[in-house]
């Protein structure tokens, strides 16, 4: 695999759960989810990765709508996490720990690469 297909890569196996993750603490609208995650270095997103995944996200019942009108003008749709989409949180850190620490041992100091 080439290297500069890396990254692509990783953010595709990862972006549903940093969505969900983002949903916990609050309702957000998909603008607000694109700008959070384009904050974090390396979680670069479009509206176009981010409107069809949410729109997936709620057939598959993990997260719920409700439109509400904004100062601006035009209503939002704001996105929250479903029972389903919480546990899918909970399941995906439980399962991420396990990896990262098995890729870290790997990589890490005290791993594997001795």
């Amino acid at each position: 695999m080439p290297i500069d297909g890396l990254a692509t890569q990783l953010r595709k196996g990862v972006i549903e759960f940093c969505v969900l993750a983002l949903l916990r603490d609050r309702p957000r609208y998909g603008g607000e989810l694109v700008h959070l995650m384009r904050e974090r270095q390396g979680l670069l997103v479009s509206e176009g990765t981010i409107y069809p995944l949410l729109s997936r996200m709620r057939a598959e019942g993990l997260v719920e709508t409700e439109w509400s009108e904004t100062s601006g003008g035009h209503p939002r749709r704001y996105y929250r996490l479903s029972r389903s989409g919480q546990k899918a949180v909970t399941d995906f850190r439980a399962e991420w720990a396990t990896f990262r620490a098995a890729v870290d041992s790997i990589f890490g100091t005290g791993g594997a690469e001795r």
